[in-house]
């Protein structure tokens, strides 16, 4: 009984023997390639090659939320989208409308994407 579950335990050490000892390779290579001496520029702080010029507690622009609404849009309708297609025959009308229902409420989060500007890109 307990040979069924050998292969397991197998799998299981060389995943913390893996885990450990990549922990410890980078312990030790960042110990050897200049972690322990740290300098004025490995100590400043780094922000797309320039300066950090702001506070980080900005508030994000609305566009980011607005891309994000964008993307659950599509990714919903998508995923959604082909299961439906295929069973089509099989649930009738009522999943017929059931999905118009799902897609009139995705194209009005679409058009308030369109009309807050999420689509013009400056």
């Amino acid at each position: 009984m307990l040979e069924n579950y050998f292969p397991i335990l197998v799998f299981i050490v060389i995943g913390l023997v893996m885990g450990i000892s990549m922990i410890l390779i980078g312990f030790v290579l960042g110990k050897l390639m200049g972690h322990a001496r740290p300098g004025s520029e490995k100590q400043s702080p780094y922000e797309c090659g320039f300066e950090a010029f702001e506070n980080a507690r900005i508030k994000f622009d609305v566009r980011y939320y607005l891309v994000a609404i964008l993307f659950i849009i599509f990714d919903l309708e998508i995923a959604f989208l082909f299961p439906w297609a295929v069973v089509l025959d099989e649930i009738g009308m009522a999943g017929f409308w059931a999905m118009m229902i799902f897609l009139g409420v995705l194209v009005i989060g679409f058009i308030y994407e369109w009309r807050k500007g999420a689509l013009e890109w400056e």
